[in-house]
C-alpha cells in the first residue's frame, strides 16, 4: 500500500491504463501461477487426479487452476506447495492471486480493508458486500451488464463470502453500516431473496462489534446524497475514503478529504435511526413481506 500512499488518490482504473489493461495484468498472475503449479506437478510425476485427491478438488479443478480459469484459494495454495515439495514456490504467488479474484476496481480496497481497525460505510442502491448473503449476491451478479461468465462470478461470490471472514476475525475491526431504507426494500431476486437478506442483517446486527443503523425515507434531512462511500481507518491510524461508481473507484489518502467525510458520516450517523431503532424497523420490514 506504500507505494501507491504517494498519489492522493488511487484505486481507479484509468491511473494503469484502465480496468482492460488491468483484468489482463490479473489474468497474467493466474496464468503464470497455473503453469508454474502444472510445471511443479508433473515435476513430481503426479496426474491431476492425483493431485485433486490430495487437496480435495476434482482432476477438472486442478486443470482449472492450471489454465487460469479459476482462483484457488489460500489453503489450497499452501497444500499444493506442501504436497508437490514446492519450496515455497507457489505459496510466493499467494498475495498476487488473492488480489486477481477482486474486480479490478476494488484491487485496492479488498487489501486495505484486511487492515481496518474500524470501517464506516453508507450504503444506498444495495446491501454493503460485507453483509450480503449468498442467494443475494448471486442475484445481484446475475443482474450486470454486461453478463458475467459462470467462472468469473463464481470467483467473485467466493472473493465476497471470504471478505466477510473479517466480522468473525479474531480482534476485529468496530464496522458501522448505515443503509437507506430504499435498499431493504428493493426486491431483487424475488421475496426470498429479501427475506432472507433481512434476517441475515438481524442476526449481524447484534454482534458486538458491528452498529447497523437504517436511514428512512421519510427523514427530511440526509447529509448522504452525495452516495454511497466507506472510510477505511487503519491500525496505524491513517484514514482512507473510498467512493466507487459503476466500474471505477477512488481510494483518497488527503487527511483533509478523510476528516471531512468522517464529519459527514457524523452527521448521517445522527439522522439515521438509532441502532436499536433500525433494528426494530428491519423486523417490520421482515413482517411486511
Amino acid at each position: 500500500m506504500s507505494e501507491n500512499e504517494t498519489n492522493p488518490r488511487y484505486g481507479e482504473g484509468a491511473e494503469d491504463g484502465g480496468p482492460r489493461t488491468a483484468d489482463k495484468t490479473a489474468q497474467g498472475v493466474l496464468a503464470a501461477f497455473g503453469q508454474a503449479m502444472k510445471t511443479l506437478r508433473l515435476r513430481a510425476g503426479m496426474d491431476r487426479e492425483e493431485l485433486g485427491r490430495r487437496l480435495g478438488y476434482s482432476a477438472a479443478t486442478i486443470a482449472s487452476f492450471e489454465q487460469g480459469r479459476r482462483i484457488p484459494p489460500p489453503a489450497a495454495i499452501d497444500r499444493a506447495d506442501q504436497v508437490l515439495d514446492a519450496g515455497g514456490l507457489l505459496t510466493v504467488w499467494k498475495e498476487e492471486v488473492e488480489r486477481a479474484q477482486y474486480p479490478v476496481f476494488f484491487q485496492g480496497m479488498a487489501q486495505l480493508e484486511k487492515q481496518a481497525m474500524e470501517l464506516q460505510m453508507y450504503d444506498a442502491l444495495v446491501v454493503n458486500g460485507l453483509l450480503q448473503t449468498e442467494e443475494y449476491m448471486r442475484t445481484l451478479l446475475n443482474m450486470w451488464r454486461p453478463l458475467l461468465d459462470t467462472e468469473t462470478m463464481e470467483q467473485r461470490v467466493a472473493a465476497r463470502l471470504a471478505r466477510q471472514d473479517i466480522i468473525d476475525r479474531r480482534s476485529p475491526p468496530l464496522l458501522s453500516f448505515i443503509m437507506d431504507e430504499s435498499v431493504l426494500r428493493r426486491r431483487y431476486g424475488g421475496k426470498g431473496v429479501l427475506r432472507g437478506q433481512l434476517e441475515h442483517l438481524l442476526l449481524i446486527g447484534q454482534r458486538r462489534n458491528v452498529e447497523l443503523q437504517v436511514m428512512p425515507t421519510e427523514c427530511e434531512d440526509n447529509a448522504g446524497i452525495g452516495g454511497p462511500f466507506t472510510i477505511v481507518t487503519r491500525k496505524d491510524g491513517k484514514r482512507f475514503l473510498y467512493v466507487e461508481a459503476q466500474v471505477t473507484s477512488a481510494l483518497e489518502t488527503y487527511p483533509e478529504q478523510a476528516a471531512l467525510a468522517g464529519a459527514r458520516y457524523g452527521i448521517i450517523r445522527s439522522q439515521a435511526l438509532p441502532p436499536r431503532e433500525s433494528l426494530e424497523f428491519i423486523e417490520t420490514l421482515l413482517g411486511e413481506l
